[in-house]
């Protein structure tokens, strides 16, 4: 009997393993690492030197196959702090951080993660997370929202519509809305986006956005409007990148804005060479100007960027 049992398990053993092998596809691991070493000069001040970590970032993300024709998609993404390892007494923070679900219906995502508004931008902003940045002269509306929920629409002959719905958790404070719909055909992007209460109460906020390639040349414009209860102000950005051959690229672009200043205005040039297929090094100088001539700078800079 006991020869019976043990003749039983070897032969059955094959097939038990086969049923408990799972396959699991192993998350990504990715990153990036951007440092500049920036010289300051204030228009009515002394000049001084910063080390600045642009957004440099560290991520997991994957997919899990699900049934139904369905997939699993996860992301948790956090800034690191190249420089001096703080940022507000925190050594890392949360950026795009989502746990969803996608199919021929579209994708929904759950956290928290860049807004439809934002994303528009595109490649538009040829000075992001630099000094140069639309964030810093142009636009209040470039925000990552936590306790989100967003539906994206399947591509639709190259139109996407994205919804994301911003819960306040708070029954004094409106939910928000963040909505864009964009357009590619080839080498041409257009977009409209708009913002209800992201920013804050009674504050909405427009943007429209056009980029086109042509050969070694990319045009980019944006134009943006926020209104709220008291008054409504408007800002525009362009730029231009030219890219000279398989390694340099020269860029600049130039914005007038009254949402974050009054009378603001931002100017930038830079060129980027390229050491590797996901490295590269790169200088830039910036000049802000407003009707607020404490705030006025120029920034030159230099760093190097490291993708992983």
């Amino acid at each position: 009997m006991k020869k019976l049992a043990l003749s039983l398990a070897v032969a059955a053993a094959p097939f038990i393993a086969q049923a408990e092998t799972i396959e699991i596809e192993k998350p990504s691991f990715y990153g990036k690492l951007n440092v500049t070493q920036e010289f300051v000069q204030p228009e009515n001040a002394g000049n001084y030197s910063q080390l600045n970590s642009n957004a440099s970032r560290l991520g997991l993300k994957g997919k899990i196959a699900l049934d139904h024709g369905l997939t699993g998609i996860y992301q948790v993404e956090y800034e690191v702090n190249a420089d001096d390892g703080d940022s507000s007494g925190k050594t890392i923070t949360q950026r795009n951080t989502f746990a969803g679900v996608k199919g021929e219906f579209g994708e929904v995502i759950v956290g928290m993660f860049d807004t439809p508004f934002k994303a528009t931008q595109n490649k538009i902003d040829l000075f992001n997370d630099l000094r140069g940045d639309i964030k810093n002269v142009i636009s209040n509306s470039e925000n990552r929202e936590a306790n989100s929920v967003q539906y994206t629409s399947p591509n639709m002959g190259g139109a996407v519509v994205a919804v994301d719905h911003i819960n306040s958790e708070n029954e004094n404070t409106n939910n928000g809305l963040s909505a864009s719909v964009a357009y590619t055909l080839e080498n041409i992007y257009v977009a409209a986006a708009y913002d209800n209460e992201v920013e804050g109460e009674k504050i909405d906020a427009y943007r429209a956005v056009a980029q086109i390639t042509i050969d070694a040349i990319q045009l980019g414009v944006l134009a943006e409007n926020q209104d709220n209860a008291d008054s409504s102000e408007d800002g525009w950005l362009a730029s231009a990148q030219f890219k000279m051959n398989s390694t340099v690229a020269l860029k600049a672009q130039y914005g007038q804005s009254d949402i974050r200043e009054k009378g603001a205005s931002t100017i930038s040039l830079g060129a980027d060479y390229k050491l590797a297929k996901t490295a590269k090094t790169f200088v830039y100088v910036t000049q802000e100007d407003s009707d607020d001539e404490s705030l006025n700078a120029t920034y030159i800079g230099g760093g190097l960027e490291y993708k992983f």
